[in-house]
């Protein structure tokens, strides 16, 4: 029976996962809970859809469409509130609604929470609302405290009053085991396949009881870290990192500011030796980057240029850096955080960002082009990267013509809320293109056994999203020790954190598998996507093979003879 064909379709989200408990080999115990809706909008909609769960806990007192008035005051502007009774602590609670507006053509509106002892969560969810149409506004939290009545109120940042509509309101509690089980659902079945090893002698009979090892040699989602020059010479470290990563960036030693400190006298040598590591080790890498909007980290002398001086510079810069590593990088992040800074655009007019993603395109025609911003995924509390800001930039740069491949979500996190991070992946995943955490660390503001704890919610939030195509850690090893989080100390001995990478490494790769062919010739397991060797005997006969087992919803089929 092909299985994984089937736990891949499309389940309705009213039904329960009973049937893929009791069929799936890798969770043990029944469940008959609610499986995650992942379903998100970008568009705005004439008419709101239908509330995700039937509402959830709103199913039989769900709020009726109401509309109500929003008027500038010095703290804000709020709606009255919807009442929420008996919220439990570390519950996942997914919430969204539709929300229409009248009186501005647009409004950021965000949800938050005010529960017991005015607890107050101050963004669980963002929406840029637009005039005249419906708008949807997907989030989450967790509360720190069981909560007997609390408020979920909405505040817009127009400077007038607007009439605000609510509807299909929905609110989905998980436990802390459904969320699991969730995730292991979705790994299950986007992470791995089921593959069946027939085996037969030369005559194509089928044997029986043939003895069947297979060891996972490489994974295909792309796991990493980034790393520095500090690794360059330093054989213990480099063992290190290539036992655990298949995957790397370098933390600073492609920025503009490292690789041409002085016009015109470039030097990429540093640049080079770290390539040539990772080509080396067959070891992929992203590029990062080649332009940051932020003025600071720009060199000095570029800071003092304008008009077509730095336009002539930021045109050497692209063809410089892309020609010389021209199918080097899977990835390159254009530009770094132009939602926060706008030092380019400011000087060369709001065309240049689309000028390089067209110039880099046609410098490396096969590198994705990526987006990369902070506190879009992290948090919803920053104004200039809410979800929809930047899906709107992404659209607006893809209208002008930009070769734009990729969404890059740095996730330097603090406290994480799963729930709201969960629901901006949703939203993200409209625009159909990868998704890569591209820098994840937790603040360093926590004890090393809290950043452990965070970070594990994190990585395993982003490994079991579907939309998320590769992880890198931000976690470049210096003598004065890491941006935010480390993985060792000086010595490589593990930290918390890197406790709990090597446990998720481990915890989401095949290893080997060993078996017996049964009485129709044939071995089947799941494993995850990747490269494997095979070796089968047979008696005294024996043979060796590899395969790549790659994302399908089919079983796949491979045959030996002996």
């Amino acid at each position: 029976m092909q299985l994984m064909a089937f736990l891949s379709r499309k389940i309705p989200i009213s039904g329960f996962l009973v049937f893929l408990i009791l069929m799936c080999p890798f969770l043990a115990f029944s469940y008959d809970g609610p499986l995650y809706d992942f379903t998100a909008y970008t568009q705005c909609k004439s008419v709101p859809e239908k509330p995700l769960y039937n509402g959830g806990i709103f199913k039989d007192q769900a709020p009726p469409l109401t509309q109500h008035r929003i008027s500038p005051s010095s703290d804000g502007s709020y709606t009255p509130a919807l009442i929420l009774q008996n919220l439990a602590q570390n519950t996942m609670y997914c919430f969204s609604i539709w929300i229409k507006i009248q009186g501005a053509d647009s409004t950021l509106v965000t949800a938050s929470l005010m529960a017991n002892n005015n607890a107050k969560y101050d963004c669980v969810g963002t929406v840029l609302a637009k005039s005249g149409c419906w708008s949807f506004l997907k989030g989450g939290f967790i509360l720190d405290a069981p909560s007997s009545v609390s408020i979920l109120y909405f505040q817009g940042t127009t400077d007038k009053s607007i009439n605000v509509a609510i509807a299909s309101a929905s609110l989905q509690p998980f436990t802390e085991q459904q969320w699991r089980t969730n995730q292991q659902y979705i790994i299950n079945t986007e992470r791995k396949r089921a593959l069946t090893i027939h085996v037969s002698d030369s005559h194509g009979d089928r044997l029986q009881g043939a003895s069947i090892t297979i060891e996972q040699i490489s994974k295909d989602f792309p796991f990493g870290s980034a790393i520095a020059s500090t690794i360059l010479g330093n054989l213990p470290y480099q063992n290190w990192f290539v036992e655990r990563f298949n995957a790397a960036v370098f933390e600073n030693e492609l920025k503009w500011y490292a690789t041409e400190p002085e016009q015109g006298k470039l030097n990429y040598t540093i640049a080079d030796q770290m390539l040539e590591f990772v080509l080396a080790n067959q070891i992929v890498a992203r590029g990062h980057n080649i332009f940051w909007e932020d003025p600071k980290y720009n060199p000095a002398w570029v800071r003092n240029l304008t008009g077509p001086a730095l336009n002539s510079a930021v045109h050497s810069r692209i063809q410089s850096l892309m020609s010389k590593y021209k199918e080097e990088f899977i990835h390159w992040d254009v530009s770094n955080e132009m939602l926060h800074f706008d030092f380019y655009e400011e000087r060369l007019g709001p065309g240049a960002t689309l000028h390089f993603y067209r110039t880099a395109h046609e410098a490396d025609p096969l590198a994705s082009l990526f987006l990369n911003e902070f506190n879009v995924v992290e948090t919803c509390t920053d104004v200039n990267t809410t979800v929809d800001t930047y899906i709107a930039k992404i659209r607006e740069l893809e209208r002008g013509g930009a070769s734009m491949n990729g969404i890059g979500l740095e996730s330097h996190f603090s406290k994480p809320n799963l729930p709201l991070m969960r629901a901006i992946l949703d939203k993200l995943a409209t625009l159909k293109l990868p998704i890569w955490l591209t820098e994840v660390d937790i603040s360093n503001k926590f004890d090393k056994e809290t950043q452990a704890i965070y970070l594990e919610q994190v990585l395993r939030e982003g490994f079991s999203h579907p939309a998320v195509d590769g992880i890198m850690l931000w976690t470049a090893l210096h003598p004065n020790g890491c941006y935010q989080m480390c993985l060792t100390d000086h010595n490589l001995q593990s930290l918390p954190a890197g406790d709990t990478v090597d446990k998720l490494l481990k915890e989401w790769e095949t290893g080997e598998a060993n078996g017996r062919t049964d009485d129709h010739g044939s071995y089947s397991f799941f494993g995850f996507l990747g490269e494997y060797k095979i070796r089968v005997q047979y008696g005294n006969r024996t043979a060796n093979s590899t395969l790549s087992l790659s994302q399908s919803e089919e079983t796949k089929h491979f045959n030996i003879q002996l």
